[in-house]
């Protein structure tokens, strides 16, 4: 493509989209150019990479849609399995035409009956002439997939013999993908952590109308000066500067200060900001939880008296509970469920499932074992927010193998694939459920 044509095309899409998301100006500008119009080749394959909360996913959905390029996004936690990474994509095909969904869900058990139905679906939805975009989320999942599937989608524009481009969207670079010869290198493109001026940037966008913009953003140094050190996703610093910032204007409020009264601010703000660095990434309590206990009294009181130390309400960490639930229903539900259950692109209404008295009740049986991969794949289909799978997480994991609330069980010939069972009650989960207002009954195979 000539340099005169590189951004002329998509000059208001970079503007408006730039603006949506500051901070990351070169590689929309990159990604746009190499898109080009939707009649053209583009390359076959894109990799982009960089930590948590860097900006890969919104960036890469937001040019998708504001171009309204066809385009299909899968998330390869919840779909865990080959087959509902194959299904998901083809099923996806057709909210490129706002066709809803087919007449029947696609089925797909491997990638060449994937190749096969992927260029069907397109010759039925008439998009031969358009670059199709398959997006793979948490792409670094596909490692643990057939050894095919990662080379396959490479070279996905090759076998289909049209235009379709994959991008591959990860946290770890693209090194740790190569496990033998014969792969097509994809274009990678790097997005870095944001860094202090890009942070505070980003997050006095969410000021609040009712305080100057001068004084949030005097806030929001003394947030970073405290957190960016230990901290640098935005989503969690987002998180933390929203449900902390009552606390920050309670003196106001009260009238015993102003807002040019930083220092008498600040010092009544240190200890609770203290307090609040030790929950970063392991939350004990929920955003709503949190902001209950500011309202109800003074939160360094309510921390020693009541809260983080002696639990008298919140028994675990937050995410721990979502982990632990996650884990029930794992264990009592069936696997071939959890596309009803947790797929966006299921339809309840369509899949008919056994009468109660024709099933063998699960609970009745017991917990049975899941693999690793599924109980994360549940976790993220439930959990409050965007939540990545981190090593906070995992290690959460641990400690409820650790206080017994879940037990690690032999697998069958997979030793690098553990495997689980949850060893709580119904009732104790239940009880655990309410404390994140999550209805867990709901979600279970015996009882719907």
């Amino acid at each position: 493509m000539d340099a005169s044509k590189e951004d002329i095309p998509y000059r208001e899409e970079i503007s408006s989209i730039s603006e949506l998301l500051p901070c990351r100006e070169s590689q929309i500008k990159l990604l746009l150019s190499l898109f080009g119009e939707r009649e053209f080749m583009t390359l076959p394959s894109f990799f982009l990479y960089g930590h948590t909360a860097t900006g890969k996913s919104a960036v890469t959905n937001s040019i998708l849609k504001t171009c309204k390029l066809p385009h299909v996004l899968v998330n390869c936690v919840e779909c865990y399995s080959s087959r509902f990474l194959y299904e998901a994509a083809l099923n996806g095909l057709y909210a490129c035409r706002e066709s809803g969904r087919p007449d029947m869900p696609i089925k797909c058990e491997n990638m060449n009956d994937f190749v096969r139905l992927f260029r069907q679906t397109c010759s039925e939805l008439h998009l031969q002439n358009e670059t199709v975009y398959i997006v793979l989320d948490k792409a670094e999942r596909l490692r643990e997939m057939d050894a095919n599937i990662l080379p396959a989608f490479l070279r996905m524009q090759e076998l289909v013999d049209g235009n379709v481009c994959v991008i591959l969207l990860s946290e770890i670079v693209w090194e740790k993908f190569r496990c033998g010869t014969g792969f097509l290198e994809p274009l990678i493109v790097h997005f870095p952590d944001y860094n202090k001026d890009e942070l505070l940037r980003i997050l006095v966008r969410s000021a609040p109308a009712e305080y100057p913009l001068d004084f949030y953003q005097m806030y929001l140094n003394l947030v970073l000066s405290v957190f960016h050190m230990v901290c640098r996703n935005l989503s969690e610093l987002q998180h933390l500067a929203a449900i902390n910032f009552k606390k920050y204007v309670e003196p106001i409020k009260s009238g015993e200060a102003t807002e040019n009264d930083s220092r008498k601010l600040w010092k009544n703000f240190e200890p609770h900001l203290k307090k609040a660095l030790q929950t970063v990434y392991l939350r004990e309590v929920s955003s709503t939880q949190w902001e209950k206990m500011l309202e109800e009294s003074d939160v360094g009181k309510m921390i020693t008296q009541q809260g983080l130390s002696s639990r008298t309400h919140v028994e675990l960490p937050y995410y721990s509970k979502y982990l632990l639930i996650a884990a029930y229903l794992a264990s009592y539900n069936p696997a071939k469920s959890d596309k009803k259950f947790f797929s966006k692109h299921s339809d309840k209404q369509k899949k008919k499932l056994l009468k109660k008295q024709e099933r063998t009740n699960n609970h009745m049986l017991g917990p049975k074992p899941f693999p690793l991969d599924r109980l994360m794949a549940v976790f993220y289909a439930i959990v409050e927010g965007k939540v990545a799978p981190t090593a906070n997480i995992f290690m959460q994991i641990t400690s409820l193998v650790s206080v017994h609330l879940l037990a690690q069980v032999a697998g069958d010939d997979q030793i690098d694939v553990p495997k689980y069972k949850c060893l709580v009650s119904l009732d104790f989960i239940k009880s655990v459920a309410r404390t994140v207002n999550f209805d867990v009954i709901r979600y279970l195979y015996d009882f719907v």
